[in-house]
Protein backbone atom coordinates (compact mmCIF):
# COMPACT_ATOMS: atom_id res chain seq x y z
CA UNK A 1 0.00 0.00 0.00
CA UNK A 2 1.03 3.72 -0.06
CA UNK A 3 1.56 5.34 2.99
CA UNK A 4 2.81 8.61 4.49
CA UNK A 5 6.44 8.10 6.55
CA UNK A 6 7.51 11.02 8.80
CA UNK A 7 11.14 10.62 7.54
CA UNK A 8 12.53 13.89 9.71
CA UNK A 9 10.92 17.37 10.91
CA UNK A 10 8.69 18.40 8.26
CA UNK A 11 9.74 16.17 5.89
CA UNK A 12 7.21 13.38 4.70
CA UNK A 13 7.57 10.33 2.23
CA UNK A 14 4.95 8.82 0.14
CA UNK A 15 6.21 5.48 -0.47
CA UNK A 16 5.51 1.53 -0.20
CA UNK A 17 4.64 0.12 3.17
CA UNK A 18 3.44 -3.26 3.69
CA UNK A 19 -0.60 -3.41 3.68
CA UNK A 20 -1.30 -4.65 7.71
CA UNK A 21 -3.29 -7.78 8.47
CA UNK A 22 -6.33 -7.37 11.01
CA UNK A 23 -5.19 -9.53 13.78
CA UNK A 24 -7.74 -11.23 16.73
CA UNK A 25 -11.17 -8.91 16.97
CA UNK A 26 -9.72 -6.45 14.44
CA UNK A 27 -11.00 -5.45 10.89
CA UNK A 28 -9.22 -3.78 7.94
CA UNK A 29 -10.28 -0.65 6.50
CA UNK A 30 -9.89 0.60 2.89
CA UNK A 31 -9.48 4.04 3.59
CA UNK A 32 -11.51 6.58 1.89
CA UNK A 33 -10.05 9.64 3.85
CA UNK A 34 -8.46 11.02 7.19
CA UNK A 35 -8.78 14.23 8.49
CA UNK A 36 -5.73 16.18 9.28
CA UNK A 37 -5.62 17.48 13.05
CA UNK A 38 -4.00 20.41 14.47
CA UNK A 39 -2.33 18.34 16.95
CA UNK A 40 -0.52 16.77 13.50
CA UNK A 41 1.00 19.73 13.33
CA UNK A 42 3.88 19.84 16.09
CA UNK A 43 4.80 16.36 15.96
CA UNK A 44 5.28 17.23 11.90
CA UNK A 45 7.30 19.94 12.95
CA UNK A 46 9.92 18.26 14.72
CA UNK A 47 9.88 17.95 18.81
CA UNK A 48 12.38 17.88 21.13
CA UNK A 49 11.30 14.01 22.23
CA UNK A 50 10.80 13.05 18.35
CA UNK A 51 12.20 9.91 16.64
CA UNK A 52 12.64 9.35 12.99
CA UNK A 53 11.15 7.33 10.82
CA UNK A 54 7.87 7.48 12.29
CA UNK A 55 5.46 4.17 11.35
CA UNK A 56 3.91 4.33 8.08
CA UNK A 57 0.40 6.31 8.02
CA UNK A 58 1.72 7.55 11.47
CA UNK A 59 -0.22 10.62 13.02
CA UNK A 60 -3.82 9.79 10.92
CA UNK A 61 -6.20 9.34 13.36
CA UNK A 62 -9.48 10.79 11.75
CA UNK A 63 -10.28 7.79 9.41
CA UNK A 64 -12.77 6.80 7.51
CA UNK A 65 -13.56 4.38 4.71
CA UNK A 66 -15.04 0.17 4.51
CA UNK A 67 -13.96 -2.78 5.98
CA UNK A 68 -12.32 -5.51 3.89
CA UNK A 69 -10.94 -7.77 6.14
CA UNK A 70 -12.17 -8.96 9.65
CA UNK A 71 -9.96 -10.84 12.11
CA UNK A 72 -11.16 -13.88 13.93
CA UNK A 73 -13.62 -13.47 16.34
CA UNK A 74 -15.39 -10.35 15.16
CA UNK A 75 -18.73 -10.66 13.98
CA UNK A 76 -20.20 -7.73 14.02
CA UNK A 77 -18.78 -5.76 11.71
CA UNK A 78 -18.06 -7.36 7.59
CA UNK A 79 -16.51 -6.74 4.84
CA UNK A 80 -18.63 -3.58 3.14
CA UNK A 81 -20.00 -2.27 5.76
CA UNK A 82 -18.74 1.36 5.55
CA UNK A 83 -17.17 2.87 9.17
CA UNK A 84 -15.34 5.51 11.21
CA UNK A 85 -12.45 4.41 12.87
CA UNK A 86 -10.32 5.42 16.04
CA UNK A 87 -7.04 4.30 14.97
CA UNK A 88 -3.44 5.59 14.50
CA UNK A 89 -2.16 5.11 11.16
CA UNK A 90 -4.72 6.40 8.82
CA UNK A 91 -2.17 8.68 6.44
CA UNK A 92 -1.98 5.27 4.42
CA UNK A 93 -4.59 3.51 2.11
CA UNK A 94 -4.83 1.20 4.66
CA UNK A 95 -5.33 0.74 8.51
CA UNK A 96 -6.50 -1.65 11.09
CA UNK A 97 -8.80 -1.09 14.46
CA UNK A 98 -9.95 -2.66 17.13
CA UNK A 99 -13.09 -3.93 16.48
CA UNK A 100 -14.68 -2.15 19.55
CA UNK A 101 -13.50 1.17 17.98
CA UNK A 102 -14.97 1.43 14.68
CA UNK A 103 -18.35 2.88 14.61
CA UNK A 104 -20.30 1.73 11.33
CA UNK A 105 -22.11 4.60 9.31
CA UNK A 106 -25.65 4.77 7.89
CA UNK A 107 -26.66 4.93 4.33
CA UNK A 108 -27.77 8.56 4.83
CA UNK A 109 -24.01 9.33 5.72
CA UNK A 110 -22.81 7.54 2.05
CA UNK A 111 -20.74 9.33 0.09
CA UNK A 112 -19.95 11.90 2.81
CA UNK A 113 -16.61 12.10 4.59
CA UNK A 114 -17.12 11.15 7.69
CA UNK A 115 -13.74 12.34 10.35
CA UNK A 116 -15.31 10.52 13.05
CA UNK A 117 -12.41 10.72 16.05
CA UNK A 118 -12.68 15.08 16.06
CA UNK A 119 -16.60 14.80 15.92
CA UNK A 120 -16.53 12.55 18.65
CA UNK A 121 -13.96 14.57 20.35
CA UNK A 122 -16.40 17.54 20.32
CA UNK A 123 -19.48 15.53 21.56
CA UNK A 124 -17.45 14.45 24.58
CA UNK A 125 -16.35 18.18 25.16
CA UNK A 126 -19.82 19.37 24.92
CA UNK A 127 -20.34 16.56 27.57
CA UNK A 128 -18.14 17.09 29.91
CA UNK A 129 -18.82 21.21 29.48
CA UNK A 130 -22.01 20.50 31.42
CA UNK A 131 -24.07 23.51 28.90
CA UNK A 132 -27.51 24.14 29.99
CA UNK A 133 -29.99 26.29 28.79
CA UNK A 134 -29.55 30.38 29.59
CA UNK A 135 -26.09 30.26 30.57
CA UNK A 136 -23.56 32.22 28.84
CA UNK A 137 -20.38 30.32 27.10
CA UNK A 138 -17.30 31.33 25.87
CA UNK A 139 -15.48 29.28 23.27
CA UNK A 140 -12.34 30.46 22.69
CA UNK A 141 -10.84 29.49 19.38
CA UNK A 142 -13.20 29.40 16.41
CA UNK A 143 -11.99 26.22 14.17
CA UNK A 144 -13.64 22.85 13.48
CA UNK A 145 -13.95 21.95 16.73
CA UNK A 146 -15.01 25.65 17.85
CA UNK A 147 -17.72 25.63 15.13
CA UNK A 148 -18.91 22.62 16.20
CA UNK A 149 -19.30 23.38 20.10
CA UNK A 150 -21.02 26.23 18.88
CA UNK A 151 -23.49 24.49 17.21
CA UNK A 152 -24.52 22.22 20.08
CA UNK A 153 -24.63 24.84 22.63
CA UNK A 154 -26.55 27.33 21.09
CA UNK A 155 -28.62 24.44 20.30
CA UNK A 156 -28.64 23.39 24.47
CA UNK A 157 -30.05 27.18 24.36
CA UNK A 158 -26.91 28.72 26.20
CA UNK A 159 -25.95 32.22 24.91
CA UNK A 160 -22.58 31.26 22.94
CA UNK A 161 -19.69 34.79 22.36
CA UNK A 162 -17.21 33.00 20.16
CA UNK A 163 -13.86 34.42 20.21
CA UNK A 164 -11.32 34.10 17.37
CA UNK A 165 -8.12 36.09 15.64
CA UNK A 166 -9.99 35.72 12.14
CA UNK A 167 -12.80 37.85 11.34
CA UNK A 168 -13.98 34.48 8.92
CA UNK A 169 -13.82 32.65 11.75
CA UNK A 170 -16.54 34.98 13.72
CA UNK A 171 -18.70 35.17 10.86
CA UNK A 172 -18.24 30.61 10.96
CA UNK A 173 -18.95 31.24 14.41
CA UNK A 174 -22.20 33.12 14.07
CA UNK A 175 -23.67 30.59 11.33
CA UNK A 176 -23.60 28.29 13.47
CA UNK A 177 -25.42 29.79 16.65
CA UNK A 178 -23.10 32.26 18.27
CA UNK A 179 -24.89 35.21 19.46
CA UNK A 180 -21.88 37.58 20.24
CA UNK A 181 -18.39 37.68 18.83
CA UNK A 182 -15.41 39.38 19.65
CA UNK A 183 -11.86 39.27 17.73
CA UNK A 184 -9.03 37.94 19.98
CA UNK A 185 -6.66 40.67 19.16
CA UNK A 186 -6.18 42.35 22.74
CA UNK A 187 -6.33 40.80 26.16
CA UNK A 188 -8.11 43.40 28.17
CA UNK A 189 -10.23 44.83 25.05
CA UNK A 190 -11.44 41.14 25.22
CA UNK A 191 -12.56 41.14 28.82
CA UNK A 192 -13.95 44.19 28.98
CA UNK A 193 -16.28 43.12 26.52
CA UNK A 194 -17.20 40.21 28.24
CA UNK A 195 -17.85 42.21 30.96
CA UNK A 196 -20.05 44.92 29.18
CA UNK A 197 -21.85 41.66 27.53
CA UNK A 198 -22.39 40.14 31.12
CA UNK A 199 -22.74 42.59 33.75
CA UNK A 200 -19.66 42.14 35.07
CA UNK A 201 -21.06 38.50 35.42
CA UNK A 202 -18.16 36.66 33.47
CA UNK A 203 -19.17 33.30 31.87
CA UNK A 204 -20.70 30.20 33.44
CA UNK A 205 -19.04 27.88 31.09
CA UNK A 206 -15.48 28.50 29.17
CA UNK A 207 -14.60 26.12 26.38
CA UNK A 208 -10.79 26.48 25.68
CA UNK A 209 -10.44 24.82 21.83
CA UNK A 210 -6.51 26.65 20.97
CA UNK A 211 -3.94 25.39 22.99
CA UNK A 212 -1.74 27.53 23.12
CA UNK A 213 -0.80 29.64 26.49
CA UNK A 214 -2.60 33.26 26.38
CA UNK A 215 -6.11 31.19 25.68
CA UNK A 216 -5.71 29.01 28.33
CA UNK A 217 -4.98 32.67 30.07
CA UNK A 218 -7.63 34.16 28.78
CA UNK A 219 -10.16 31.70 29.71
CA UNK A 220 -9.06 31.87 33.36
CA UNK A 221 -10.51 35.72 33.01
CA UNK A 222 -13.50 35.23 31.10
CA UNK A 223 -14.65 32.60 33.55
CA UNK A 224 -17.09 33.74 36.45
CA UNK A 225 -17.37 32.72 39.75
CA UNK A 226 -18.09 28.80 40.52
CA UNK A 227 -18.12 28.49 37.01
CA UNK A 228 -16.70 25.55 34.52
CA UNK A 229 -13.43 26.23 32.94
CA UNK A 230 -13.06 23.45 30.03
CA UNK A 231 -9.32 22.75 28.27
CA UNK A 232 -10.45 21.38 25.12
CA UNK A 233 -7.00 22.79 23.09
CA UNK A 234 -4.19 20.07 23.16
CA UNK A 235 -1.40 21.31 25.00
CA UNK A 236 1.28 19.18 23.63
CA UNK A 237 4.40 22.04 22.88
CA UNK A 238 5.23 22.23 26.55
CA UNK A 239 3.97 23.36 30.66
CA UNK A 240 1.87 25.68 31.11
CA UNK A 241 1.34 27.90 33.87
CA UNK A 242 -1.53 28.89 35.36
CA UNK A 243 -3.31 31.96 37.58
CA UNK A 244 -3.87 30.17 40.40
CA UNK A 245 -4.69 32.70 42.83
CA UNK A 246 -7.85 33.49 40.23
CA UNK A 247 -8.93 30.10 40.08
CA UNK A 248 -9.02 29.72 43.61
CA UNK A 249 -10.78 33.07 44.03
CA UNK A 250 -13.37 32.33 42.09
CA UNK A 251 -13.69 28.29 43.32
CA UNK A 252 -14.28 27.22 39.40
CA UNK A 253 -14.03 23.70 38.29
CA UNK A 254 -11.53 23.13 35.73
CA UNK A 255 -11.91 20.60 33.24
CA UNK A 256 -9.41 18.32 31.08
CA UNK A 257 -11.81 17.91 28.22
CA UNK A 258 -9.44 14.62 26.12
CA UNK A 259 -10.97 11.61 27.24
CA UNK A 260 -9.02 8.45 27.29
CA UNK A 261 -11.15 5.82 28.22
CA UNK A 262 -12.19 4.10 24.92
CA UNK A 263 -15.66 3.44 25.91
CA UNK A 264 -16.19 6.88 26.37
CA UNK A 265 -14.66 7.63 23.42
CA UNK A 266 -16.82 5.35 20.97
CA UNK A 267 -20.08 6.97 23.24
CA UNK A 268 -19.06 10.54 21.71
CA UNK A 269 -18.30 8.58 18.18
CA UNK A 270 -21.91 7.36 18.22
CA UNK A 271 -23.88 10.15 19.42
CA UNK A 272 -21.73 12.42 16.62
CA UNK A 273 -22.69 9.63 13.87
CA UNK A 274 -26.45 9.82 14.70
CA UNK A 275 -26.51 13.48 14.88
CA UNK A 276 -24.99 14.02 11.84
CA UNK A 277 -27.03 11.42 10.11
CA UNK A 278 -30.19 13.05 11.39
CA UNK A 279 -29.48 16.35 9.78
CA UNK A 280 -28.86 18.04 13.45
CA UNK A 281 -25.96 19.50 13.01
CA UNK A 282 -24.04 19.47 9.16
CA UNK A 283 -20.29 19.54 9.68
CA UNK A 284 -19.71 19.87 5.83
CA UNK A 285 -19.28 23.26 5.81
CA UNK A 286 -16.22 23.03 7.88
CA UNK A 287 -14.41 20.85 5.80
CA UNK A 288 -12.55 23.79 3.48
CA UNK A 289 -9.97 22.49 2.04
CA UNK A 290 -9.19 18.75 0.34
CA UNK A 291 -5.61 17.00 -0.57
CA UNK A 292 -4.16 14.02 -2.24
CA UNK A 293 -2.30 11.68 0.41
CA UNK A 294 0.89 12.96 -1.89
CA UNK A 295 -0.12 16.56 -0.91
CA UNK A 296 0.16 15.89 2.92
CA UNK A 297 2.70 18.18 3.62
CA UNK A 298 0.62 20.95 1.84
CA UNK A 299 -1.89 19.94 4.03
CA UNK A 300 -0.07 19.96 7.21
CA UNK A 301 1.33 23.30 6.61
CA UNK A 302 -2.66 24.60 5.77
CA UNK A 303 -3.34 23.33 8.92
CA UNK A 304 -0.98 25.38 10.70
CA UNK A 305 -1.10 28.77 8.50
CA UNK A 306 -4.55 28.87 8.04
CA UNK A 307 -4.86 30.23 4.53
CA UNK A 308 -8.15 32.36 3.33
CA UNK A 309 -11.06 30.11 4.52
CA UNK A 310 -9.33 27.74 5.70
CA UNK A 311 -10.86 25.34 8.58
CA UNK A 312 -10.00 21.74 8.03
CA UNK A 313 -7.77 19.80 5.53
CA UNK A 314 -9.09 16.20 4.45
CA UNK A 315 -6.95 13.97 2.99
CA UNK A 316 -8.66 12.22 0.12
CA UNK A 317 -8.09 8.47 -0.93
CA UNK A 318 -11.12 8.27 -3.28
Amino acid sequence: MRAAILEGPAAIHIGEAERPEPGPGQVRIRLEGCGVCASNVEPWEGQPWSTFPGAPGGLGHEGWGVVDAVGQGVADIAPGDRVAALSERSFAQYDVADAGRVAKLPPQLDGQPFPGEPLGCAFNIFRRSDIRAGQTVAIIGIGFLGAVLTKLASDAGARVIAISRRQESLDLARRYGAAETIPMDDHWAIIDAVKALTSEQMCERVIECVGKQWPLDLAGELIGFGGRLVVAGYHQDGPRQVNMQNWNWKGIDVISAHERDPHVQMRGLREAVDAVASGRIDPAPLYSHRYALDELGEALAATRDKPQGFVKALVMFS
